[in-house]
């Protein structure tokens, strides 16, 4: 398919990154920028939600609320009440492969930030008598979780898409929260909270020297830990449906695509992006706004270390949930046939306005250089990924899909009654 036009080239700043490896393995990464008055920071601890025991599913993220409540030479309440002292906007998630901790300040509060984390991730107080308490906040979660059924079909998704460890939930399930001991806790900590396999990236008004200097005091006499590889088995084998007395059902598809650190990543990206971005989309434009079939339609390429999935999602009526299901595989199908440039053109303008947006939040760059290294093994740019985008043709993106239709699909459904699945393709 040829090109229509020419859309108007990335303008991203070109801005220094540093990297500094300590010699327990933690990585720094600091991308500075002057123009601020904030700095950011985000910090990986290898400690997902794959990495928890099989009958203690959960325990990573129980763990990330237990060492909130106290640190170092804090307890809980001091603790909280100093970051709100320094201004800081925070953030705690537990990944696949990680657990994540984010903060955003002024740049003359953020060493003394700093070392609260630190506290945080290598000194909690871990607290026995309030386990029940931390358990308590996760099985509410797991309650909300259940009153949301578009959610619990997603999670159905995802564990029937991928192998076990990695298409685990991260909150786990009720029994398993409740068997959690403090024991339990205490192995969680000391196997998933170590610098070799962690990450801290930086970024915003900071003095790069000082910075280095500092991280050394916190971290350097982190000890290291030994390290088990994953044990990979296969999803169990289970009904695609779930039976949910509703008038909606809920419906998701999934197929396998490429990592982030694979070379075809941004031609399969930016192919999803014509399934599902923006109301141009295909999926927007033929599921819901011409045939009125569901009132919402998605999908999104959700990337691991070693493995991707697209993974989509349309919510509809029960009396219309078959016709959606058949048109949105339909709609899968017919991206293995090719996008248009028009298509493509329209995703780009989208892109280089996050690009840009992107730029101006030193959060979001604290982020995406600490989850480059985790994938890549190094930063990349905006201007690097301005030019990669720019790069992108139709004809590009067609010549990925020829070599890579979407196939090898997974089903899941939740609602009144069972739909027919479609036939695997030979």
């Amino acid at each position: 398919m040829s090109k229509s036009s020419s859309p108007t080239e990335s303008t991203v700043q070109q801005r220094p990154a540093y990297i500094h490896t300590l010699s327990n393995g933690l990585v720094l990464l600091a991308e500075p920028v002057d123009a601020v008055q904030s700095a950011a920071f985000t910090m990986l601890v290898p400690s997902g939600y794959s990495t928890d025991p099989a009958d203690r599913l959960g325990l990573s993220e129980l763990l990330c609320d237990m060492v909130l409540r106290g640190a170092g030479a804090r307890d809980g309440r001091a603790l909280i009440n100093d970051l709100e002292v320094l201004g800081v906007e925070r953030g705690e998630n537990v990944g696949v492969s990680q657990t994540s901790f984010s903060g955003a300040t002024l740049s003359q509060s953020l060493p003394e930030a700093l070392s609260i984390y630190a506290d945080i991730v290598r000194c909690p107080h871990l607290p026995a008598e309030q386990l029940d308490l931390g358990k308590q906040v996760c099985l509410q979660e797991i309650r909300g979780v259940e009153d949301d059924p578009g959610q619990r079909l997603m999670i159905e998704l995802r564990r029937r898409a991928y192998p076990d460890p990695w298409g685990r939930v991260s909150h786990g399930t009720k029994e398993s929260v409740l068997s959690a001991t403090h024991d339990d806790l205490l192995a969680q900590w000391q196997r998933g909270y170590r610098p070799n396999g962690a990450i801290l990236g930086v970024a915003g008004n900071i003095d790069w020297s000082k910075l280095v200097d500092q991280v050394e005091e916190l971290f350097g006499d982190w000890p290291e830990v030994e390290v088990q590889p994953e044990i990979e088995k296969a999803a169990k084998e289970t009904s695609p449906h779930i039976d949910y007395e509703s008038s909606q059902c809920h419906i998701g598809i999934a197929y396998p695509s490429v990592p982030y650190r694979d070379p075809d990543y941004l031609r399969a990206w930016a192919a999803v992006g014509v399934l599902s971005s923006g109301m141009s989309s295909r999926l927007f434009t033929e599921v819901r706004e011409k045939r009125g079939l569901c009132y919402t339609v998605s999908a999104s390429l959700q990337t691991q270390l070693d493995r991707a999935r697209v993974l989509c999602y349309a919510g509809t009526t029960a009396e219309r949930a078959q016709e959606t299901l058949d048109v949105t595989y339909a709609e899968l199908l017919r991206l293995g046939q090719g996008i248009h440039q028009g298509e493509l053109d329209r995703l780009q303008a989208r892109i280089k306005s996050g690009l840009i947006m992107q730029q101006e939040s030193t959060s979001a760059r604290s982020g995406s250089i600490a989850r480059d290294w985790f994938h890549l093994g190094r930063i990349r740019s905006l201007e690097e990924l301005g030019a990669l985008i720019d790069e992108l043709t139709a004809d590009s993106i067609n010549e990925y899909l020829t070599a890579n239709p979407p196939t090898d699909f997974t089903f899941a459904t939740l609602g009144p009654k069972e739909l027919t699945i479609p036939e695997p393709i030979p």
